[in-house]
């Protein structure tokens, strides 16, 4: 079996590399490997666990935003022999390319922390990280009588990482309309050196943080878990000091990594993390293989902003390379967090590799602003199916 391009990732930017390079041209044989039926938009998984989204807006059937033109492999890539122009997957066997994009995203691995896999199971403990328990966390939430509510943000890499930060800020809005508020405290506890490492956006966060009276603790990071007890323990990221805190409710980020089968792989760092140039996002090896999204090597934060700023450019980039041209079009590094401060309230955060602000409005989206909040609750998800998953303009 054989494709022109061969694309590995169903998720979001699988989707858009596909269906923009469909876009310069319908007649390429492009083929995405992928083994779920499902597809998410998981910038909204912090809206279902907060209660504004219901479940079912977050997700479509994967056969539904598959672009008209692609073949669709329900597969799993097992190994890569790029040496050879290969990839081999579980069912199918060995299957030949002229271009490569690894766009497989980003393994959640609960068994980093010690107890968090058995935790992650029990009343309390919840995640806005994953489709299945971010159910949960609005279960937790609205259920919640008040004592110790704990919030955790690992050390990098993880996707979306203001997704920690933003559904502790609604917490304290949901504790607040439900009147427990006053009987609660809230922690967060980040590996993080701050709150968010661009001053124009963390200063209007560290408000938020004195106002709503949320005791941080940084440089801490998650290490273990007891839900027998209702403890959690957290190590400081430099001395390597102890430090173990009760809960009453908990909502944890865990740690994240790169997906197994690409960890040891010819297209890999020693992290597991597809290496490419982080301006070309091609292959430091091989000439026709690039990679985006949460699996990539490039230092950006791995957000779906990120994507939409990546796409163009792995686009541009293989069909040159394909063309007998080389890699000339540049990622700057773009990436977006859109920060949820409470019900009708963000800050919009956007910035490039050297985490100096590329903002898209002409007024300072340094300041919390209603207009952002609904931007993000009705805009974001239309253009993401509409526009970013069928190959419109991203405006680059």
């Amino acid at each position: 079996m054989k494709h022109k391009i061969i694309i590995v990732g169903g998720g979001t930017a699988g989707i858009a590399v596909a269906s923009h390079i469909l876009k310069n041209d319908e007649s390429l044989d492009i083929a995405v490997i992928e083994p779920s039926d499902i597809h998410y938009y998981q910038p909204g998984f912090t809206f279902v666990g907060s209660g504004i989204y219901n479940p079912s807006k977050v997700r479509r059937s994967m056969q539904s935003v598959m672009p008209k033109g692609a073949t669709w492999i329900k597969d799993s890539v097992i190994s890569f022999d790029p040496d050879n122009n290969k990839v081999v997957t579980a069912k199918k066997g060995e299957i030949e390319y002229e271009g490569l994009v690894v766009a497989a995203g980003i393994k959640i691995d609960w068994d980093a922390v010690d107890g968090l896999a058995e935790a992650i199971k029990t009343e309390g403990v919840c995640s806005n990280y994953t489709f299945e328990t971010a159910d949960k966390t609005w279960k937790t939430l609205k259920t919640f009588k008040g004592g110790t509510a704990v919030f955790t943000q690992p050390k990098p890499p993880f996707k979306c990482p203001g997704a920690a930060q933003k559904i502790m800020y609604l917490a304290d809005d949901v504790f607040r309309k439900r009147g427990v508020r006053g009987k609660t405290e809230i922690k967060f506890f980040a590996g993080a050196p701050g709150i968010f490492p661009i001053k124009r956006y963390s200063d209007p966060l560290n408000e938020v943080i004195a106002r709503k009276d949320l005791k941080t603790n940084f440089k801490h990071h998650l290490v273990g878990i007891d839900a027998t007890k209702k403890e959690a323990t957290f190590e400081q990221v430099e001395t390597g000091e102890k430090v173990t805190t009760n809960y009453d409710m908990i909502h944890v980020t865990p740690p994240q990594c790169a997906p197994d089968f690409l960890k040891g792989s010819p297209l890999s760092n020693e992290a597991g993390w597809v290496d490419v140039d982080k301006y070309t996002l091609q292959s430091t090896k091989y000439n026709n293989v690039f990679g985006l999204g949460d699996c990539c090597s490039a230092p950006n934060s791995k957000t779906a902003a990120a994507i939409k700023g990546q796409t163009p450019v792995v686009v541009s980039n293989l069909l040159t390379v394909l063309n007998g041209g080389e890699a000339g079009t540049a990622y700057d590094g773009y990436a977006s967090c859109p920060l949820v401060t409470g019900f009708g309230k963000l800050v919009l955060a956007e910035f490039d590799y050297n985490m100096q602000p590329k903002e898209t409005f002409p007024f300072n989206q340094g300041m919390e602003r209603r207009s952002m909040f609904y931007l993000k609750k009705y805009v974001l998800p239309k253009f993401y199916w509409d526009v970013l998953l069928k190959g419109g303009n991203l405006g680059e």
